[in-house]
């Protein structure tokens, strides 16, 4: 791993806040070096043009005194001076620097070419004696070539750069360090909410019930939005959870009927000892109970595939062929129990899950078989793009107190719960109307019950 991937690593690892306050300070970094940078430039840049104003008015004044061969005239306070002949011996000196040559022997090769040079002595940090900026060029004057440097001491400017590093670097640290803090305290106070409903999300691990997080009202923030968000989630996973509990409790209720009355088949048969006849017609129920138990698994297995699965097969078919396809098995029952079954079908195209939507409208006509009374009528109809199937019986209709409840796993009206029947079927075809992105409805019309089942086509 390279070093910037270590990086990257270690820094992920840090504490959210940690992290915050890292960020916060490095960006103050680069801002306060910044403009540390600028105005450290600026007063530089004024300092040593103000410096350079004075060397260069001093060594004109040099030159021409140089020239005309009188005396040099005094400089600013603290300047030099120093007059050389093209070998580099001192004609005319300070007195400071009267017997050591301001120009190496490379500078005064330079000069001699006619270069005019500036070169500064000394520097800036660490700190030196005798710092200087000095300016030489060559004149011609009646005595001969000479070689005039004149010079100015940085003493002020450099102090005055040196006292300014020290009060940017000050007051850069004293900054980075208030950002820094304001940043550990802003973040702290942001995260702190998330601390708290990460502590209710553990609470709520260690099984408390009924958990909801304390979520202010008068905002609306990231944060608030969170903490509803939250809430809402655990709304539904204890819905969830009672939905479940329920499912247990209604299966366990339904499985252990038949399985009840096969082991009382099973045990009178043991009890003593049966004809030929007896024993097939005891066989004969526990084959019945097994059915049931078969197709209750069956629709519990259904229901789950339906509730798992991410996406139906939609595929194009006539709305009379699958409609045909659903009600031509109840026909004889239909014919048997002396119901009329009728149907009244649009003869177009619909794009559905065929695999779903006739075992859906196969127990919508069961159930009004077995609960109605009279005929039996299927309508579908395509209008808006929406497909609506409607089946409609002439039965005393659903008890009132059902209807809240008809599509519940299980719920099955107290008349009918020792009827045929597991209370999977109205369930059923809700979900397939879910999957479909529809909706199942029922309710009763004062001659029976109906029941509709709308999705779009």
């Amino acid at each position: 791993m390279t070093l910037r991937g270590r990086l990257r690593f270690w820094f992920r690892r840090l504490p959210v806040v940690t992290r915050l306050v890292l960020a916060v300070a490095v960006t103050m970094s680069l801002v306060l070096t910044g403009a540390a940078c600028l105005v450290y430039w600026r007063v530089e840049t004024a300092l040593d043009q103000q410096l350079n104003d004075d060397l260069t008015t001093y060594g004109r004044s040099l030159d021409q005194a140089v020239r005309a061969g009188t005396e040099l005239p005094p400089g600013p306070s603290g300047s030099l001076q120093q007059v050389l002949d093209t070998r580099g011996r001192i004609v005319s000196s300070s007195d400071a620097v009267r017997h050591r040559p301001l120009l190496t022997p490379a500078e005064l090769a330079g000069v001699e070419s006619g270069a005019m040079l500036r070169h500064d002595i000394g520097s800036l940090l660490p700190i030196t004696s005798d710092t200087l900026r000095l300016r030489a060029r060559q004149v011609t004057a009646d005595g001969g070539t000479r070689i005039v440097v004149a010079a100015v001491r940085r003493g002020h400017r450099d102090e005055a750069l040196r006292e300014l590093l020290a009060q940017l670097g000050i007051a850069s640290g004293l900054t980075l360090i208030a950002a820094s803090y304001v940043g550990y305290r802003t973040a702290r106070a942001a995260l702190r909410p998330v601390e708290r409903y990460r502590g209710g999300a553990a609470t709520l691990a260690g099984g408390a019930q009924n958990l909801r997080l304390d979520v202010p009202a008068d905002r609306d923030d990231e944060i608030t939005r969170l903490g509803h968000t939250l809430n809402h989630m655990l709304d539904r996973l204890e819905a969830s959870a009672e939905r479940e509990r329920r499912f247990v409790a209604d299966a366990s209720h339904e499985l252990r009927t038949p399985l009840t009355l096969m082991r009382a088949e099973v045990d009178v048969a043991l009890h003593r000892p049966r004809s030929a006849e007896e024993l097939t017609e005891t066989l004969r129920s526990v084959d019945a109970e097994v059915q049931r138990l078969i197709d209750l698994s069956n629709a519990l297995l259904d229901l789950e595939e339906l509730g798992s699965s991410g996406h139906l097969t939609r595929a194009p078919v006539r709305l009379a062929d699958l409609v045909d396809t659903a009600v031509s098995p109840h026909r004889r029952t239909a014919e048997r129990a002396g119901h009329g079954l009728h149907t009244d079908v649009d003869d177009t195209a619909v794009d559905v899950d065929a695999r779903w939507l006739v075992p859906a409208i196969g127990n919508l006509v069961d159930n009004a078989l077995r609960h109605g009374n009279g005929s039996v009528r299927v309508t579908a109809v395509v209008h808006d793009g929406r497909v609506r199937v409607r089946v409609t019986d002439d039965g005393p209709g659903f008890p009132p107190e059902f209807l809240p409840r008809a599509f519940d796993r299980f719920a099955r009206a107290e008349a009918s719960r020792t009827s045929k029947g597991s209370g999977l079927g109205l369930a059923f075809v809700h979900a397939v109307a879910t999957a479909h992105g529809g909706t199942a409805h029922a309710e009763n019309t004062g001659r029976g019950a109906v029941v509709t089942l709308e999705l779009p086509s």
